[in-house]
């Protein structure tokens, strides 16, 4: 059973979802279109057009994946470590499976540890009709913020 995602003491789901779309304009995020859709004790859901983040050949483009999946598995661990801490990705894993070219992608983050310095989270993207587009692990470090 993958651990539960807790959040810190007066924070309610509602508002770590809130909190994570008012807090993307003028970033990656926000050009790539990435929004939260869910999130929950068990997981982390997030889409993102495939219009505007696509290849040459019209596929949606490997690296707007990579991101999406980043973005929600280090989201998800800076929910359950704190906003006080600081989170960064060490290595991430993309399988890309399927092109997807029209749409949106959805990506679903479980995480697999959450540990004081460490997470480890697996994610799944799917595009519109639930195919698999792309499987992702992605291993972050957990530190205090330096002041």
């Amino acid at each position: 059973m993958p651990p539960e995602i807790t959040l810190p003491d007066g924070v309610t789901f509602e508002q770590a979802m809130a909190f994570s779309n008012e807090s993307f304009p003028g970033t990656l995020m926000d050009r790539l279109g990435i929004e939260m859709i869910e999130i929950s004790s068990e997981r982390l859901v997030a889409r993102m057009p495939v219009a505007g983040n696509t290849q040459v050949y019209g596929m949606l483009h490997g690296g707007a994946t990579a991101a999406l999946c980043e973005t929600i598995a280090s989201y998800g661990t800076a929910v359950f470590a704190g906003l006080d801490k600081v989170v960064t990705g060490v290595e991430l894993n993309v399988n890309h499976i399927r092109a997807a070219r029209e749409g949106y992608v959805t990506a679903t983050a479980e995480p697999l540890h959450l540990g004081r310095t460490t997470a480890v989270w697996d994610m799944k993207v799917r595009d519109d009709e639930g195919r698999l587009v792309a499987a992702s692990r992605l291993t972050l470090a957990i530190r205090e913020a330096q002041r």
